[in-house]
């Protein structure tokens, strides 16, 4: 019997939704958001088999995977201060929300000093939500060439996070036809209550919660 039922059946989900778009399941990398979840919820996923986790937090993701860090891949999928990108260079494997010009150049400047680079993602606030991180979609063109050419950060996908209440499949369209004109391959796209819509348009990373872990537990007071 499987360490994690749950992982189970959003695997046997995915791979369903991809045979349903005439993709291939390994195609699609899930990402478990391990974020605000006590450990004794991640580790029967991570014994389970799965590799790849997201964080929201900085502090959040060193003092959960101190000592725990080899042979998984991390994923930044929260907001990016600039004065944590020392410290978020160092420990993730990808950065899903870079989405301003000041946090490219910290990026850049802290990936020449330590020699590391993580692969990198722009968020696009495809809803254009003022409360939501990501650049704006008429900004994305010139942004990404600033960042890919003037930069040489190695972007190699792109982010969003529809709106809630409206349908996400229009969002996730439009966040695959900006990432086509940009020749970029990556769509990270997709959560608990929408990865099989985003699969069918073309998500190659999908980040799933709820439906692995329960309910996040509230921070405490």
């Amino acid at each position: 019997m499987s360490a994690s039922p749950a992982l189970d059946a959003i695997l046997a989900r995915i791979a369903s939704a991809a045979q349903s778009a005439g993709r291939n399941p390994s195609d699609i990398v899930l990402t478990a958001v391990s974020k605000q979840q006590p450990w004794d919820a991640v580790a029967p996923v991570l014994a389970a088999g799965q590799k790849v986790f997201g964080e929201n937090r900085v502090q959040e993701a060193l003092a959960r995977w101190e000592g725990r860090r080899e042979g998984l891949e991390l994923r930044l999928i929260g907001p990016l201060q600039t004065n944590k990108v020392r410290e978020a260079v160092a420990l993730f494997d990808v950065i899903e929300t870079l989405d301003r010009d000041r946090l490219a150049v910290a990026l850049a400047e802290t990936a020449a000093r330590s020699g590391r680079s993580p692969r990198l993602y722009v968020q696009v606030n495809t809803g254009e939500e003022p409360q939501k991180a990501g650049i704006a979609p008429l900004q994305a063109d010139a942004f990404l060439h600033r960042v890919r050419s003037e930069l040489g950060l190695p972007v190699e996908g792109l982010m969003c996070i529809p709106p809630a209440g409206e349908p996400p499949g229009p969002h996730f369209a439009f966040l695959a036809k900006i990432a086509a004109r940009n020749g970029l391959a990556r769509l990270s796209m997709g959560m608990s209550g929408d990865f099989e819509t985003a699969i069918t348009f073309g998500a190659t990373s999908i980040r799933v919660g709820s439906a692995l872990f329960g309910d996040r537990s509230p921070p405490a007071a």
